[in-house]
C-alpha cells in the first residue's frame, strides 16, 4: 500500500492566490478557525486574529498584539517562531495549517535577526546550538564579537571612507587609453559627459580630458550650474560624489575618469556617460540608515553580553619530551571486488586531528561517522584532501571507533611558537660550493616539479638559508621536503618563517593547498595576502573560499581574513556570501560555511535585507523553471511561453522578481521585470531568459539567464580565468576586446549568467544566409555578410577590427584552458563584431567523442570563414592576418609568463569537487599548454605549431558544426 500524503507541502507548490482554512490557538485557550489568503503576510493574519478574537471570551485577558508571536511547525518538521511578520504564509511553508499564538520571550530584535539569518543561510541557528560542541560555541562567540565590532567601526567612518566600503570603485587594470591591439594614442580626444544634479531634471553636457580626476569634472559641473542659474552660493566639489545613472555605482577618488569601467565602456562603445552629482548629505543618510539596525541589535545585546572566552592554558609539559611510542588503535574496512581479484578498495574514509582546537593532544575514545568512498582510477586508500568533519548523516554512515591512548596523567599541548624557537639548533651560516649553488638554482628554477630525489631534498634543506635570501618564492619546495615529524626541523622551519620576506600573491596562494596544513605556514600565507588590493582579492576569492575546506579548525587566519575584508568592502562581502551559500547543501562543509555566513550577517545586518530579496527571487526562478520543465513537452512552445509569462505576471512572482540587486553584480538594480519579453531557451535544462526594465534610462533593459539542473561552478571558474587573462593583457597594453560577462553559482546546480545584448549564434547567422544549415556551414561569406548587414559602411572596418581582436583573445584562451564542446551554438558574435564563447561544460582537454571517435581534433577554433572576415573578404590581405597572428602570439606569451598563477588557482579549486578537476593529474593539461618549465622561445615555437594545426584542420571543425546543426534540426 503506498504511503499516504501528510501535511501541507503539496499546497505550497500550487500557484495563484487562493484561501487556506487555518486553525489558530490563542494563549487564553480559545480556538479560532477561518480562511486566509496564502499570500497574506503574518502581520496581516495577526490583525485578522485580533479582530476575530475581539468577539470571543477572555479577549480582555490578552495584552497588545506585539506582545505575542506565532509559532508553527515548518516544512522541516521543526518548531519555528515567526518573528519576521513581513513574510507571507506561502513563504513560511507550514507543515500543518495550524498557528499558535504565544507570549514573546527574550529580546525580539535578537530573535528576529536570528530567524532572518537562519532562513537566509539555509540552516537553522538552533542546529549550531544542538551540536553541543565547544569549538563551535567558542568560534561563534569570538566571530560575533569580531564582526559586530567591525560593524561599529564602519559606522564611525567619515562619509567618504564609508563610500569606499559601500561602493568600491570598479576600475580598469590600466590607466591609459589604448587603441585596439594595444597601441596607445598620442593625443586622446576629449570626452563628453552628461551630468545632472540629484532632485533636478536639468543636465549639462561637459567636455573633459580622459585623464581628468572626478573632482575636476565636479568642479566643472558646479561652475556650469552657477553660470546657468546665476547662483552666488559657493559650493565645493569635495562635498559631492558622482553616481552612475541607474546603478549603485559611484565615480570618485584619485583615479582618472577613463579608468572607471563604466566610462571606459562608454568610450569604447561610442556612448555618452550619464552621471548624477550627489551631495555628501545624501550619502550620510544612507550610512545612518544602514547603521540603524546594527545599533539596535548591539544595544539589545549589551544588556546580556556572553562571558569572555576561556584562555588557552599551555602546560609546561611539551609533546617533544615524549619518548615512549604513541599508538592509535583503529579498525580499517576494505572490500574486495570479485572482478578485480584481491584488490583493496576503501569502503569509507574519515579524517580527524590528533590535536584539538586548543592544541591539546586528544585522549580517549572517539566514534567517527565516516564518508562513503567511491573507487576511482587513482587507487588511493586515504583521502588527505577530505574534510576533518565527521559525517553528520550518522544514521546512514559507518562508524569508526578510534582510541587515543592517555600516555601521561596531565594534558599535553602542542608547543607554543616560543618553545619551538627555543628548540632551534641552527648551527650558523652554511658554506656551499659553487656546484651546490648551481644545483640549487636548477631545483628552484624547475616550475614543473612533482617530487624530489633524496639528494635534492638534502641540498634544499642544507641551503635553506640561501633559499630564503635568494629564492624566497621557492618556499613551497622547502616546506614540502621539511621533516614535520622531526621536532628540530619543525622548530627551525617555523623560526625561518618569521623572518621570511613576504611573497607576492602569485607564490603565496599555493601555500593554502592541503599539502601545507601547518598553522604557522597558513598564518604566514595570510600575512602575505593582506597586501592584496580589494580588486585583486576579488579575482582570487573563489579559490580562497574553496581552500577553507583544508583548514584543520574553525578558528583560522583565513576565515578571519576573509570576514575582515568582506566587512570592509561590501562587494567582497556580497560574493563571499554567495560563494559560501552556494555550497550549504554539501554536508561536509555546511557547518563551517554556515558559521562563517552567520558571522558575516552579524557584522552587516543591513545587507541581510538585500541578500534576502535576492534569495527570494532565486526561489521563484527555480519554481518558474520547474513549471516550464514539467509542461513544455505537453504543449506547444508558444503556449508554454505564454503560460510562463502569465505565471510571472502573478502578484507573488512580480513582487519577488522585481526591484532587487543583481547577484551577478550588486551595482546593477534589476527593477521591474518585463514579463512579455521573458522566455525560456531550447537547451536541455530549459534555462530562463529574464528581462528587466531600466527605470532610469528609457527603453534600456537588463537581462539575466537562470539555469537550474547544471553545475555552473565550472563555467564560473572558466569565466574567472578568462577575465584574469584580460586583466593581464591590458596591463601589458594589449586590449583584445573581450566581452565582460559573468556567471554565479547560487546553490545546488543553480546559477545566473549575464545576458550579453545584441548577440546571435554563428549557427543562426549561417541559417539566415542559406536554406540549408549543411550548405551554410561551408559558406565563407555568411559571417562577413551578416556583419555588413548590421553595420553601416563607415563602421564596418571597426566591426571587423573588434572581431579580429576578440577572436585572437578567445583562440588563445580556449587553447590554454583546453575548452571542449566548441560547436556553432556556443560561439557567439555581437552586432559590433565582438566574438565570444559560452557554455564551458568541458575544459582541461576533456574533449567530446562520438562512437569512440574524437569529434574535436583541433587545439582551438579558427575556421576559414573567421579568416575571411579578418582579411576583410580579400584573399590577398595577408597583412591583416599576420597582425592577427601576432596578437595571438603576444597574448600567449603574456599568459606563459604568468603560468604559475593559473596553475596555482586551478590547484586551489581541487577542493570544489568538479568532475574534470579533482587531482594534480587534471592540471597537467594546463602545465603543458602554458609550457611550464620551458623557455619563452620554446613555448612560442610550440604555440605556432598549434596555430598552424588549427588553421590547417579547420575543415574538420566545419564538418563537426554541420553534424551538430543537422542533429539539432532533427530534435526540433
Amino acid at each position: 500500500m503506498p504511503p499516504g500524503e501528510y501535511g501541507m507541502l503539496g499546497e505550497w507548490e500550487k500557484e495563484g492566490d487562493h484561501d487556506i482554512m487555518m486553525d489558530f490557538l490563542l494563549p487564553t485557550g480559545i480556538f479560532l478557525k477561518f480562511p486566509v489568503s496564502r499570500n497574506d503576510t503574518i502581520g496581516a493574519i495577526k490583525k485578522m486574529v485580533w479582530r476575530n478574537a475581539s468577539s470571543e471570551p477572555l479577549y480582555g485577558a490578552l495584552s497588545d498584539a506585539d506582545a505575542y508571536v506565532f509559532t508553527c511547525i515548518n516544512s522541516t518538521a521543526e518548531r519555528e517562531e515567526l518573528e519576521d511578520e513581513t513574510r507571507r504564509l506561502c513563504d513560511v511553508r507550514l507543515f500543518m495549517s495550524v498557528l499558535r499564538l504565544v507570549a514573546r520571550e527574550g529580546d525580539r530584535v535578537e530573535k528576529l535577526t536570528n530567524t532572518q539569518i537562519s532562513l537566509l543561510i539555509g540552516k537553522g541557528l538552533h542546529e549550531f546550538d544542538s551540536q553541543k560542541n565547544h569549538e563551535v560555541n567558542e568560534f561563534r562567540v569570538k566571530m560575533r564579537s569580531f564582526c559586530e565590532e567591525k560593524a561599529q567601526d564602519r559606522q564611525r567612518l567619515p562619509w567618504y571612507q564609508w563610500m569606499e566600503y559601500s561602493f568600491s570603485c570598479d576600475l580598469e587594470p590600466c590607466v591609459s587609453l589604448a587603441e585596439p591591439g594595444g597601441i596607445k594614442t598620442k593625443g586622446t580626444k576629449k570626452i563628453f559627459v552628461n551630468v545632472k544634479f540629484e532632485a533636478s531634471d536639468e543636465s549639462f553636457m561637459l567636455q573633459q580630458e580622459p585623464q581628468d580626476l572626478p573632482v575636476i569634472l565636479m568642479r566643472s559641473a558646479l561652475k556650469k550650474k552657477a553660470t546657468v542659474f546665476r547662483s552666488v552660493r559657493q559650493e565645493k566639489p569635495e562635498d559631492y560624489t558622482l553616481q552612475v545613472n541607474g546603478r549603485w555605482e559611484f565615480i570618485y577618488g584619485k583615479y582618472p575618469l577613463c579608468q572607471f569601467k563604466y566610462i571606459f565602456s562608454c568610450l569604447r562603445g561610442g556612448q555618452t556617460p550619464h552621471l548624477t552629482m550627489v551631495h555628501h548629505s545624501t550619502v550620510v543618510k544612507y550610512q545612518e540608515e544602514q547603521g540603524c539596525l546594527g545599533s539596535q541589535l548591539s544595544k539589545s545585546r549589551s544588556l546580556s553580553k556572553p562571558p569572555p572566552l576561556p584562555v588557552k592554558k599551555q602546560n609546561t609539559s611539551s609533546l617533544w619530551s615524549i619518548e615512549e611510542p604513541f599508538h592509535i588503535h583503529l579498525l580499517q574496512g576494505y572490500r574486495v571486488n570479485a572482478d578485480e581479484g584481491m584488490k583493496d578498495c576503501p569502503l569509507a574514509w574519515v579524517n580527524t586531528m590528533v590535536f584539538d582546537y586548543k592544541d591539546q593532544l586528544k585522549t580517549g575514545e572517539f566514534l567517527l561517522s565516516t564518508w562513503p568512498s567511491v573507487p576511482d582510477d587513482k587507487g588511493d586508500l586515504l583521502n588527505p584532501m577530505g574534510t576533518v568533519e565527521k559525517n553528520p548523516n550518522v544514521d546512514s554512515a559507518a562508524g569508526l571507533l578510534i582510541h587515543f591512548p592517555n600516555i601521561r596523567p596531565h594534558p599535553l599541548y602542542y608547543p607554543h611558537f616560543d618553545k619551538l624557537r627555543d628548540l632551534e639548533k641552527n648551527g650558523g651560516k652554511v658554506i656551499a660550493t659553487k656546484v651546490e649553488h648551481m644545483k640549487l638554482k636548477e631545483i628552484v628554477d624547475n616550475k614543473n616539479y612533482t617530487e624530489f630525489f633524496e639528494d635534492e631534498k638534502e641540498l634544499l634543506w642544507k641551503l635553506r638559508g640561501v633559499v630564503r635570501e635568494r629564492y624566497p618564492e621557492s618556499l613551497s619546495k622547502l616546506l614540502l621536503i621539511t621533516k614535520w615529524n622531526k621536532h628540530e626541523d619543525v622548530a627551525q622551519m617555523v623560526t625561518f618563517l618569521q623572518k621570511w620576506p613576504d611573497l607576492p600573491a602569485l607564490h603565496a596562494l599555493e601555500l593554502l593547498d592541503y599539502s601545507f596544513p601547518d598553522p604557522m605556514v597558513r598564518s604566514f600565507t595570510i600575512r602575505c595576502l593582506r597586501k592584496l588590493r580589494d580588486e585583486e582579492l576579488l579575482q582570487y576569492l573563489l579559490q580562497l573560499v574553496q581552500v577553507l575546506k583544508y583548514e584543520s579548525y574553525l578558528d583560522c587566519d583565513l576565515a578571519t581574513f576573509l570576514l575582515e575584508r568582506a566587512l570592509s568592502n561590501k562587494r567582497i562581502g556580497h560574493f563571499l556570501f554567495w560563494h559560501l551559500r552556494s555550497e550549504m547543501h554539501v554536508s561536509s562543509v555546511s557547518l563551517r560555511f554556515g558559521l562563517i555566513l552567520e558571522a558575516y550577517c552579524r557584522g552587516n545586518i543591513y545587507h541581510i535585507k538585500s541578500l534576502w530579496k535576492q534569495n527570494e527571487a532565486l526561489n521563484k526562478m527555480k519554481a518558474l523553471n520547474d513549471f516550464v520543465k514539467s509542461g513544455w513537452q505537453k504543449t506547444s512552445r508558444q503556449q508554454m511561453t505564454d503560460d510562463m509569462k502569465l505565471c510571472i505576471k502573478q502578484e507573488a512572482y512580480m513582487e519577488a522578481l522585481s526591484y532587487l540587486l543583481s547577484p551577478l553584480n550588486p551595482s546593477i538594480m534589476l527593477s521591474e521585470i518585463c514579463a512579455d519579453r521573458c522566455k525560456f531557451m531550447d537547451s536541455k535544462m530549459k534555462p530562463l531568459w529574464l528581462m528587466y526594465k531600466n527605470k532610469w534610462v528609457q527603453g534600456d533593459t537588463v537581462g539575466i539567464i537562470f539555469k537550474n539542473g547544471d553545475d555552473l561552478r565550472q563555467d564560473m571558474l572558466t569565466l574567472q580565468m578568462i577575465q584574469l587573462m584580460e586583466i593581464l593583457w591590458k596591463k601589458e597594453g594589449l586590449d583584445l576586446r573581450m566581452i565582460p560577462y559573468g556567471c554565479l553559482s547560487t546553490g545546488n546546480k543553480t546559477g545566473l549568467i549575464e545576458v550579453v545584448k545584441n548577440s546571435d549564434t554563428i549557427a543562426n547567422i549561417q541559417r539566415n544566409n542559406s536554406n540549408s544549415a549543411a550548405t551554410a556551414a561551408f559558406n565563407k561569406d555568411a559571417l562577413l555578410n551578416w556583419l555588413k548587414s548590421k553595420n553601416p559602411e563607415d563602421k564596418l572596418d571597426q566591426a571587423i577590427e573588434e572581431f579580429t581582436l576578440s577572436c585572437a583573445g578567445y583562440c588563445v584562451a580556449t587553447y590554454v584552458l583546453g575548452i571542449g564542446d566548441r560547436h556553432n551554438d556556443n560561439i557567439m558574435i555581437k552586432e559590433t563584431g565582438q566574438l565570444f564563447h559560452i557554455d564551458f561544460g568541458h575544459f582541461l582537454g576533456n574533449f567530446k567523442s562520438k562512437f569512440g571517435i574524437n569529434r574535436e581534433r583541433v587545439p582551438f577554433i579558427l575556421t576559414y570563414d573567421f579568416v575571411h572576415v579578418i582579411q576583410q573578404g580579400r584573399t590577398n590581405n595577408s597583412e591583416k592576418f599576420e597582425r592577427f597572428r601576432e596578437c595571438c602570439e603576444q597574448a600567449y606569451k603574456i599568459l606563459c609568463r604568468n603560468g604559475t598563477l593559473f596553475v596555482n588557482l586551478f590547484a586551489m579549486m581541487k577542493a570544489a569537487g568538479l568532475p574534470e578537476l579533482s587531482s594534480f593529474k587534471d592540471i597537467q593539461y594546463l602545465k603543458d599548454s602554458l609550457a611550464l618549465g620551458k623557455s619563452e622561445e620554446e613555448a612560442l615555437k610550440n604555440f605556432k605549431v598549434k596555430f598552424n594545426e588549427a588553421l590547417r584542420e579547420s575543415w574538420k571543425t566545419k564538418v563537426n558544426w554541420m553534424m551538430h546543426s543537422l542533429a539539432k534540426d532533427s530534435r526540433l
